[in-house]
């Protein structure tokens, strides 16, 4: 991708005062983490805020859970909450020592004997839950979110000495089987964890192999939406690369990027939010997507300096 002009959406954003409505949006909808989390990156909020308002989300035993990913309402730890944990850390480039080393201990513990992390947990269904979060077994592993984790701990450098332990080596060979295995992804949410992975892993030689061979998907899939207008649960370009420097830009042209910028402003609504495209489990979880999702549709628009 070029150099994107985008001098007319920024006075087009200007206009129709963008920010200040999702800002409005926010303090009267969000939750605590993600005004915090807004304020980190537009208002000059600290990540210490942040931190304290993602504490009420960790359990005992080192995991998250409380419903920090909206769509699993249960308290128990999840692998999912917990990965939504190291990507907020992750965000404001603060990996809280002590919420980490509760993190890793869940981890361990949740490590299958095969290597891998499970997608979820059967007691998430004793509870309100998407219907992809119910399951039957709590033994399977999934490279979708463990590829993700591994990548995500790989960025920090607080416990760097991880990287040794068994557990965490039982994870990288999981996640390299299932690539070497498959030799591509099955969809948008496999494909993320194969990229984050392959981004970070040390093994830079043979991961250029394998982004290569992705590479070729990605500039040959449908898994791209091109089209502005889809709805329902798609993955538009803008959620592919949500910043310019994300790996899938080189595969958008600037007409495109255009084209979804443009379509990115118009679909805020009146209330300052911007809606999300699939079915919650409640009015409140809808609010908490919304919230979530607005901030990151304003750190989109920010990355490509529209606002």
């Amino acid at each position: 991708m070029g150099n994107l002009e985008v001098s007319d959406l920024r006075k087009r954003a200007e206009e129709k005062e963008v920010l200040a409505r999702a800002r409005t949006f926010l303090y009267e909808n969000a939750r605590l983490l993600d005004r915090r989390r807004y304020e980190f990156r537009f208002e000059g909020g600290s990540g210490e805020a942040v931190i304290a308002a993602l504490r009420a989300y960790q359990n005992q035993d080192g995991g998250f859970g409380n419903a920090l990913e909206s769509d699993i309402r249960c308290p128990h730890s999840q692998p999912a909450a917990t990965e939504m944990a190291l990507i907020i850390m992750d965000e404001i480039g603060l990996f809280d020592p002590e919420v980490l080393d509760g993190i890793i201990r869940f981890l361990r513990g949740i490590t299958l004997p095969e290597g891998g992390l499970p997608f979820v947990f059967r007691n998430a269904g004793d509870y309100a839950c998407a219907p992809w979060w119910k399951t039957d077994r709590d033994d399977a592993p999934s490279v979708n979110p463990t590829g993700n984790m591994l990548a995500l701990l790989y960025r920090q450098r607080v416990r760097t000495d991880i990287f040794a332990e068994e557990w965490f080596r039982m994870n990288e060979a999981y996640v390299w089987r299932v690539i070497e295995r498959q030799g591509k992804p099955t969809g948008y949410h496999d494909a993320v964890n194969w990229l984050a992975f392959l981004n970070h892993v040390p093994d830079r030689e043979r991961a250029s192999r394998h982004l290569s061979r992705l590479d070729e998907w990605l500039a040959g899939t449908e898994a791209i939406v091109r089209d502005p207008k889809a709805e329902g649960y798609v993955q538009k370009v803008l959620d592919w690369a949500p910043s310019p420097d994300s790996h899938a830009a080189k595969f958008v042209t600037d007409a495109e990027m255009r084209e979804h910028l443009e379509a990115l402003l118009r679909e805020q609504r009146e209330d300052g939010g911007w809606p999300i495209s699939w079915q919650t489990v409640s009015p409140g979880s809808e609010t908490e997507w919304r919230g979530w999702l607005t901030v990151e549709r304003l750190k989109t628009l920010r990355a490509y300096g529209v606002i």
